[in-house]
């Protein structure tokens, strides 16, 4: 299974250490299904690692101090701290829209380990002589927050806004992240820094073989509208958004002073993952490891770069009305099915598309028709033959083994999948028990056994026989709600409440997973259907008229 790390704590073995976080999305705007991708993404990774036995940090937050969103809280006429306020609610408040485990929340302009930690990280760069200070005249795009050069623009053009960009001309500090070229191409050709996947990392050696330039890390506080974070010991500077955001990955386990949860999460740790979009891997896979090589600090050991999400084939766009409200539509249809079309339906490393249309034929499909069905029928069969209990299973025939060897190893290849950073190869592997399962019964046809149990012919064999098939749906149920626990988990739990069970969160997950677990005399407890049937074509919408 998963690598594991051997520690001692005061005598005892410590479980191993995970250590993930999302990307902090600037507050310009309320989020958008984009970032829901991410932060669904990156809670059912840590949730498996959690199932697995592992000990698990999950960080996320706001990026508040970028220009930005300055400009869009003068747009609303408000102060920046009024308007980053408000915005940043809204993505703490997707911790129960979504169902979210992170735990830890970090925001870059109100949180006081935040500024006294980027000091910090400031200070060791500019100690190693790799901060200084020049006249600087670049293309700015304020959507992207970086500086591009006349070659990476199209026909003139930002490259991911379609924007002309600023001329900023000032002076500004920079570093030298030319002096970390061939160390970064070391680290990286060698997976010690692992960037997943192969055509990003492939893309970010491209990049470093091209030549590295050193980068603006300051801006002026009259261009900054003074907002953010003051640079040390030159008050007419604020900190460039990037190196004051990228920080908070270690800031928030409270590297100002060495804290604990630094030293046990990150120093200490040898699993470190970044969980990003695509557009912004240079910061991560290239300025971030530079900066942290400079302060003597160590490096992500993990950047894991997800897709985009389109919306009927489109860029999510403003200006064409399409940005889907991911809170809205948790509301309405429940967040585990928004859960599991982002995971299942879209590949973590590709672009994937969203419209409502897919969205609810994924519904019916999966989660209606295949494992809400299953459910229904096997605790409404085990009412009906044996009183609400499950019976104790007899021998194995043939038809049980197929079913049973579909369980075996589906532990390994949903860990194999994680690894990969591959959450929808996890989901259909799952989904292969599920419809293994929905054969059995009709390869099996429980209510012909019932029939046979009580028309005088082989009565005995016959209820042995019914009570082995409906111990193995209670079964493969069993192992169905443990293992979609970390990517729908509120399902997860209402398979289990109807089963008469509760999820096992030991963690002891080689256990868990072994076929056989189910307590046999068990009284199972119907419910609500878990995922009613939907209607099409449907005619609501779900567009979010603030979201970026």
């Amino acid at each position: 299974m998963t690598e594991t790390m051997s520690e001692t704590t005061n005598g005892a073995e410590a479980r191993p250490r995970w250590y993930v976080t999302t990307a902090i999305p600037y507050v310009n705007a309320k989020p958008h299904i984009g970032f829901a991708l991410e932060i669904v993404l990156t809670d059912a990774l840590a949730r498996y690692h959690r199932l697995i036995g592992q000990d698990v940090w999950f960080l996320t937050g706001t990026d508040d101090n970028s220009l930005k969103n300055v400009r869009a809280a003068e747009n609303e006429g408000m102060t920046p701290r009024a308007f980053v306020d408000r915005n940043a609610q809204a993505f703490q408040a997707l911790r129960g829209a979504l169902n979210l485990s992170f735990d830890d929340f970090i925001r870059t302009s109100a949180d006081q380990r935040h500024p006294a930690g980027v000091r910090k990280l400031w200070e060791a760069c500019a100690a190693s002589g790799d901060i200084y200070t020049q006249p600087y005249r670049g293309l700015y795009c304020v959507g992207c927050e970086q500086f591009y050069t006349e070659d990476e623009l199209i026909d003139g053009l930002c490259p991911e806004h379609h924007t002309p960009p600023e001329v900023v001309e000032e002076e500004n500090s920079f570093f030298r992240l030319s002096r970390y070229q061939q160390q970064l191409l070391d680290l990286i050709e060698s997976d010690q820094l692992r960037i997943v996947p192969r055509t990003r990392r492939n893309e970010v050696l491209s990049f470093i073989r091209h030549g590295l330039e050193d980068f603006s890390v300051s801006r002026s506080q009259a261009r900054a509208h003074g907002w953010g974070v003051p640079v040390p010991d030159d008050p007419g500077q604020v900190m460039y958004v990037w190196f004051d955001a990228l920080g908070n990955y270690i800031t928030a386990l409270g590297y100002a002073d060495d804290g604990p949860l630094y030293e046990k999460y990150w120093v200490q740790n040898p699993r470190r993952t970044h969980v990003i979009g695509k557009g912004i891997v240079r910061f991560h896979a290239v300025y971030w490891p530079a900066m942290l090589l400079s302060a003597g600090v160590p490096l992500p050991t993990t950047i894991f770069v997800h897709g985009y999400v389109t919306v009927e084939g489109a860029k999510i766009s403003k200006s064409l009305g399409n940005v889907v409200d991911p809170v809205a539509l948790a509301e309405h249809y429940g967040a585990d099915a928004l859960r599991y079309y982002l995971l299942r339906a879209i590949p973590a490393t590709e672009d994937g598309d969203f419209s409502l249309e897919r969205f609810i034929r994924t519904y019916n499909s999966d989660l209606a028709d295949r494992l809400g069905n299953l459910l229904n029928r096997a605790v409404s069969m085990i009412g009906r033959y044996f009183g609400g209990e499950v019976p104790a299973p007899g021998a194995v025939e043939a038809v049980d083994q197929a079913l049973i060897a579909t369980a075996h190893g589906l532990a390994e290849r949903v860990d194999a999948a994680m690894e990969r950073f591959a959450p929808h190869e996890a989901l259909a592997a799952i989904w292969e028990l599920v419809d293994a399962a929905n054969k059995y019964v009709e390869e099996t046809a429980p209510w012909t056994l019932a029939k046979r149990r009580t028309s005088g012919l082989d009565v005995e064999r016959m209820g042995v026989r019914l009570a082995t098939v409906l111990y193995h749906l209670a079964e493969s149920l069993r192992l169905v709600a443990h293992y979609v626990a970390p990517f729908i988990p509120e399902t997860a739990a209402g398979i289990a409440a109807q089963l008469g069970i509760t999820l096992d969160t030991s963690g002891e997950w080689e256990r868990v997973a072994r076929w056989g677990g189910y307590p046999a005399g068990t009284k199972v407890r119907p419910g609500s259907v878990l995922f009613p049937k939907l209607e099409l074509p449907v005619e609501e919408k779900f567009t979010a008229e603030d979201a970026e």
